[in-house]
């Protein structure tokens, strides 16, 4: 692992993001672009705008002067750090600022569900998500010295989740993490028999061209299966797969996806399909 980038916007959700992004950095040597954007729209940017240029000087110090300090963490001493700073919020230059790096991993905090409210859905870390080609680790609590021993990854076995897999396992290696891979068999039309059931898998691992293990999980929902499976094993990460702006792959389709990234304790990361 080589590069990683870190959105940060000063909250509790994005320190928490970052100490994680620096353990990382710390175990591969990593570069670490940590990634700040002003809360400044192009209406403001623009001669026109309805403030003087003067103010957006000084708001555009204001925010760079926050974001050094936010900086002078304890955690991040010794660390190969590129600040980068985008002067109005576009979520989709996360993914072009990976791009242009060549970063291996974004690292983003997210609130989780917090009580009745689904946060994830709509936030700045699921626009990051449909947007991003490179996988998006979600981190929600605090997570001291992140090792991933054992990385579960959940799909529905159909040809487009191949590269997916194939990115995580890549990741899995780059982490040095046990790669468990797991088909969740729940009631109703999804069912399968245990003989059509490795019946796909092994069609899919040939398709793949990959020589994996793969546990099959029964429960009453994806979701569960998902968490259920991960608490046994137990996951120290789960990967899902994701269609970026088209949306959940099929395997998680409506909210399966949302409400794995929102209820599960776990750190989540995607990649997208």
């Amino acid at each position: 692992m080589k590069s990683i980038i870190v959105p940060v916007d000063f909250s509790d959700q994005s320190e928490k993001a970052l100490k994680v992004a620096a353990s990382l950095a710390k175990q591969h040597n990593a570069e670490l672009l940590v990634l700040h954007m002003l809360e400044l729209s192009p209406a403001i940017m623009a001669e026109s705008g309805y403030i003087s240029q003067e103010q957006v000087v000084h708001l555009i110090k204001i925010g760079e002067k926050r974001f050094t300090e936010f900086l002078e963490k304890p955690y991040l001493k010794g660390l190969n750090i590129t600040p980068v700073i985008k002067h109005y919020k576009v979520f989709s230059e996360v993914n072009e600022v990976a791009q242009k790096h060549k970063a291996d991993l974004i690292v983003m905090g997210s609130h989780g569900a917090d009580g009745l409210q689904e946060i994830f859905i709509g936030s700045n870390t699921e626009r990051v998500v449909r947007s991003s080609d490179v996988p998006v680790l979600v981190i929600k609590g605090d997570v001291e010295d992140f090792k991933a021993k054992n990385f579960v990854f959940a799909c529905d076995f159909e040809e487009e989740s191949i590269p997916a897999l194939k990115k995580a396992k890549e990741m899995a290696d780059l982490l040095n993490a046990e790669f468990h891979l797991v088909y969740i068999n729940t009631p109703g039309d999804e069912f399968l028999s245990t003989d059509d059931a490795y019946a796909k898998i092994s069609k899919f691992l040939n398709d793949a061209k990959l020589g994996l293990g793969v546990d099959i999980h029964n429960d009453y929902t994806v979701e569960k299966g998902v968490l259920n499976y991960s608490e046994k094993i137990p996951a120290d990460l789960i990967g899902i797969p994701t269609h970026g702006r088209r949306g959940l792959s099929h395997f998680f389709m409506g909210s399966i996806g949302e409400d794995i990234a929102n209820h599960s304790k776990t750190p989540v990361i995607t990649f997208k399909i």
